[in-house]
């Protein structure tokens, strides 16, 4: 568990599983992710056994908390690409930032071998991107029709953060 100002960052919990449903299957929310929104429970169980299989695996992968109540989710969801989601009331206020900060901090100092940490967002979730740059990463390129949901393909912009030198 990690604790930042504002946050505490936690294992996924299989009581996570209501209040991570009703992120994953809103619509405005899953609007930039590379998934159409979950459309059962079930989806979202396997996606929340993804994460904790995650966090016993590679790590970190977090549940976003603020206050006690679960907000999102932080984690690392492929050799070292991080992947972040809030529920759309806890947007605009920072947490994303923060807790992607603490994840990148937390990913360096487990994991020797993780010379950057790489992000791959919709170049139209311009938030995201403010999130990504306020945590220190760069925009490496672009490409074209990567991804395709419900018949709308979508660009992307990829970015970097390097292991910070000592």
């Amino acid at each position: 568990m990690i604790r930042t100002a504002r946050l505490t960052l936690r294992p996924g919990e299989p009581g996570d599983l209501p209040t991570l449903h009703a992120i994953f299957s809103d619509a405005e929310v899953m609007r930039h992710w590379s998934t159409p929104p979950d459309e059962t429970i079930d989806a979202t169980a396997d996606r929340l056994e993804g994460f904790m299989r995650g966090e016993r695996e590679l790590g970190p992968e977090w549940m976003i908390l603020h206050e006690g109540t679960l907000i999102g989710r932080v984690g690392l969801w492929r050799k070292w690409e991080v992947g972040y989601i809030l529920s759309r009331a806890a947007w605009g206020r920072g947490f994303a930032s923060e807790a992607l900060q603490a994840l990148c901090a937390e990913a360096f100092a487990r994991h020797a071998d993780c010379d950057a940490i790489t992000a791959d967002i919709d170049p139209r979730n311009i938030g995201s991107g403010r999130v990504l740059e306020k945590a220190g990463f760069t925009v490496t390129h672009h490409a074209k029709n990567t991804f395709c949901i419900n018949g709308e393909w979508s660009d992307s912009t990829y970015y970097r953060l390097d292991r910070p030198t000592e």
